[in-house]
């Protein structure tokens, strides 16, 4: 009894003559054999055909049924039994291109690939059975079989394919039961990427990973079908196996990880220092600590610094920081990625050369230095000339000063804006340490700009906005304005909502540390009156940019959604095993983030590494967001709905579709972020109530309950004891909790990060810090200011290098790769072949985002929404799903890739 019969199987559409041959067992498709069967089994296989062609009437799965009818008929032999597999082997073009040639060219013997009728070079697996044996109750195992690197399929004729198809042949007990999992050992010499086996055309296997040598990991790989179980629903001969992959990928805390590693693990952020290259990198631990409290990250065990015992050592930048073997990038996303960082060297390289040129690079001496970092016909040496088009940059979309409240609702920080409820405005910080909480805006600043309004009436028919950084900054102030080109305030900003539906600055308080000199601690700006007023208004409008560009990148973006989401990321690792259906709806999420984040540990948010050298609060950034987290940050508010209600930008209202109603109509991000909420509220909910039909089923999930505890407990250990953490308890709780993850993870970081460069490249517009305070009329400077306002404003930006340095970062982490995956894309829909319900809520939720992409294009198109569409005015594509690769201010990455 044996079947040799290789299914190009698709779980949607059974082929009648597959079915004949797995339910008959037969080598030839065409001819089945019914005298193996029992006349039971021969009403089964009616039964079946009956099922079938009710299937294809009503459109209803019969996978179920076919896969309980595969196991061999255990009555008719004792034999052992053959089952055909279909193995799908990724080649990586960095690792084995010399191994393909010799394996195709080599010496005859295939010593890389072949096995020699050894195991010493090969790819050695067993199946595992659901069932276990009934006196040892240890799950089934087949022989084991040796994939045979000389048979290629040939499946893949594309020249270039990315994997190549090996049959292997596994020997059951013909008591075998259906397989459920298969172990894997690498014999070979290097690492192999195992994407996937497909047994006789019904069971598959999605392995998606690299499989490491015997020599360096002992343990066999473990891989399960793609059916998902929740734990009390786990096959017998399965359940040993769930626990042991859950133990192997949590370790046991301790050494040095390796980049061969998959381990998951917590530790503080205590390598963003570098103090063995002199005090000025030394940095405080983030996290453990309630000075500096912040969400944990992945563990990499490195050995300590020479000079501090408790701050563990950087990475060098040209070494690979630790993450688990399957979180690094793919080859497209590492040769985008490599692109992106040739560019922004060689971009470099002009103004350096200008400076050296013109020995003077501390200052822009007018518009047309700035301008030229973005023209076509940027001047280059001659010898360079063939790769002009390759180092500019695109222009960005310029912001003009017009549209200055446009952007606090349709830039690239929407988030930060507020409802004003009390004028004036108060602060919160402590006033024997930071002076009167008073604000020094008074109602003869505000009230010319109400168009005939007092101030309550503003107040209560929700006219007044405000741009609050008041707080966040004050406490940092005397350090910041120490460093060298660093000069901040505080700053708050009143916006005013027009009848148009439009926000108008209409003033501007600049405040510093009190202090015992004469000097005012707080300053108001107003709309100008004349050419004098008018250049101090753009001056502190600068200041506010520059605030507001310091607040989106600390606390909006690297906070809220790549910081405070990685422990969720290594909790569901840890504790939610790769079957339960919960780690299956949020992979797709998860995916490149550990990785991401590594890197910023490595260049971004270390010391002296990007966003310190170009941003506001300078050596003191990590620290400011450390500040957010433990004065701000509530993950109960930060699902869409919640944080507008929170920012009073809306109000809740049970007749509407989301249950709240916006105070501001043409509010872009709210507006097209509220469809996409809803969404994946409706997919999460029809998920969730599928797995969970009533509170006990939530109860009672060991994992699900494992990963949240250890997501609050261990993963955001410094606000563990915080009573606003979410209960999860009941579906509904689930349903809130995993949608806003999806959410944090797709949506609110695409609306956060792929307008970077397209919003904030322009630097006059959106200074990421400035490096001169506003001209007082007792300064020296205030002469200087006086005779050549413009040479003093643009004084005030970063310098031709640091702007072309900055420029490179943004433009760089705001590009998608070619291998992006856009919300509504799934990639492992087989999962759920049997399921219906779930195939059908996925397909609908494609849908939906094919119609909301529409809906925002008609959106962008409609002159009554002055915020997104007008001459001038960008259009709002930031929530637009899907995109093209590269810098394109749009697309909807399902995780956090970038």
């Amino acid at each position: 009894m044996t079947t040799t019969m290789i299914s190009s199987f698709n779980s949607n559409h059974i082929n009648s003559k597959a079915l004949n041959c797995i339910l008959w067992n037969t080598p030839n498709i065409s001819s089945p054999r019914p005298n193996l069967f029992s006349s039971t089994k021969r009403r089964r296989l009616q039964q079946i055909r009956k099922k079938k062609a009710h299937d294809q009437a009503t459109g209803g799965d019969m996978v179920s049924t076919l896969i309980s009818s595969i196991a061999v008929d255990e009555t008719t032999t004792t034999l052992p039994v053959e089952l055909t597999a279909l193995v799908s082997v990724r080649k990586s073009l960095k690792l084995s291109i010399q191994d393909m040639m010799l394996h195709w060219f080599g010496n005859g013997n295939h010593d890389h690939f072949t096995h020699h009728k050894e195991k010493e070079k090969s790819l050695v697996l067993q199946l595992v059975s659901t069932e276990t044996e009934a006196e040892s109750m240890k799950p089934k195992l087949s022989h084991e079989a040796i994939l045979d690197w000389s048979k290629d399929l040939n499946l893949n004729l594309i020249l270039g394919a990315e994997k190549s198809s090996y049959e292997v042949k596994f020997e059951v007990d013909p008591k075998f039961g259906m397989p459920g999992a298969i172990t894997v050992s690498n014999k070979y010499e290097k690492e192999l990427y195992l994407d996937s086996i497909n047994i006789e055309g019904v069971v598959n296997i999605a392995c998606n990973s690299w499989i490491q040598p015997d020599k360096d990991s002992s343990e066999k790989r473990i891989f399960f079908s793609t059916k998902a179980y929740l734990p009390d629903e786990t096959p017998a001969g399965l359940k040993e196996l769930r626990e042991m992959e859950l133990r192997q990928l949590r370790g046991d805390g301790t050494g040095l990880r390796l980049p061969s590693d998959r381990t998951y693990d917590y530790d503080t952020y205590n390598d963003i220092g570098k103090p063995d290259e002199g005090i000025e990198y030394i940095r405080s631990t983030l996290g453990g600590n309630y000075t500096h409290p912040h969400p944990r990250r992945c563990r990499t065990g490195r050995p300590p610094t020479s000079t501090d015992d408790n701050m563990e050592s950087p990475e060098n930048e040209y070494k690979r920081i630790y993450v688990p073997r399957d979180e690094e990038f793919e080859e497209a996303k590492q040769g985008a990625l490599d692109v992106g960082k040739l560019k922004g060297i060689l971009r470099h390289i002009i103004p350096t050369l200008t400076t050296i040129a013109s020995r003077d690079s501390n200052v822009f001496k007018g518009y047309a230095d700035i301008n030229c970092l973005y023209s076509t016909d940027m001047s280059l040496p001659k010898i360079l000339n063939k790769v002009q088009e390759f180092l500019k940059f695109d222009p960005p979309k310029l912001i003009s000063d017009e549209e200055f409240g446009r952007q606090a609702i349709a830039g690239m920080n929407p988030m930060s804006i507020q409802r004003l409820t009390v004028f004036p405005p108060v602060s919160k910080l402590d006033s024997s340490t930071y002076g009167p909480q008073e604000s020094a805006l008074k109602e003869e600043h505000i009230i010319g700009h109400l168009h005939g309004m007092s101030i309550q009436q503003a107040l209560e028919e929700n006219k007044l906005f405000i741009l609050d950084y008041h707080d966040i900054f004050l406490p940092y102030l005397d350090q910041i304005n120490a460093l060298d080109d660093r000069r901040a305030y505080g700053t708050r900003t009143i916006l005013f909502l027009t009848s148009l539906g439009t926000l108008k600055p209409i003033s501007i308080e600049l405040s510093l540390p009190p202090t015992n000199s004469d000097s005012p601690s707080k300053q108001v700006l107003t709309p100008p009156v004349d050419a004098t007023t008018n250049w101090l208004w753009q001056i502190g409008k600068a200041h506010v940019s520059s605030n507001d560009a310091c607040a989106h990148q600390l606390i909006h973006h690297w906070l809220r959604t790549h910081a405070c989401m990685e422990p969720l990321i290594i909790a569901a690792h840890r504790q939610l095993s790769v079957m339960h259906p919960i780690y299956k709806l949020l992979k797709p999420h998860m995916r490149y983030t550990l990785k991401i984040n590594a890197l910023a540990r490595q260049f971004l948010i270390n010391a002296g590494g990007v966003i310190e050298s170009n941003f506001t609060a300078g050596k003191y950034c990590m620290e400011m967001s450390c500040a957010a987290y433990r004065d701000w940050w509530r993950f109960d508010l930060e699902g869409l709905p919640a944080d507008l209600l929170r920012r009073g930008m809306a109000v809740p209202d049970s007749t509407q579709v989301h249950g709240i109603r916006l105070v501001i109509e043409d509010y872009p991000y709210a507006t097209d972020g509220l469809l996409i909420w809803s969404a994946i509220e409706t997919l999460v909910r029809t998920y969730v109530n599928y797995y969970y039909p009533d509170a006990s089923a939530v109860n009672f999930d060991t994992e699900l309950q494992a990963w949240y505890n250890e997501s609050i407990n261990l993963g955001h250990a410094d606000l563990r004891h915080a009573s606003w953490w979410p209960k999860l308890s009941t579906p509904d709780d689930l349903t809130s909790i995993l949608a806003t993850i999806i959410w944090l993870t797709s949506a609110q970081h695409a609306a956060l990060n792929n307008g970077q460069y397209p919003y904030g490249g322009y630097v006059p517009t959106r200074s990421p810090h400035m490096r001169r305070l506003l001209p007082e009329e007792h300064d020296p400077e205030y002469t200087t200011f006086m005779q050549d306002p413009q040479k003093y404003f643009l004084s005030s930006f970063p310098s031709l290098l640091e702007a072309t340095k900055y420029m490179a970062a943004i433009d760089i982490i705001s590009a998608h790769s070619p291998d992006e995956e856009y919300i509504g894309d799934r990639k492992d829909l087989s999962t759920w072949s049997a399921d219906t319900v779930i195939i059908e809520a996925f397909y609908r939720f494609s849908m939906e985002m094919r119609r909301i992409e529409k809906e925002i294009e008609r959106r962008n198109t409609d002159s009554n929404l002055r915020n997104r569409c007008g001459a001038g005015v960008s259009p709002y594509e930031l929530l637009m799903p899907s995109s093209e690769p590269g810098v394109t201010c749009r697309g909807v990455p399902n995780s956090i890739s970038i």
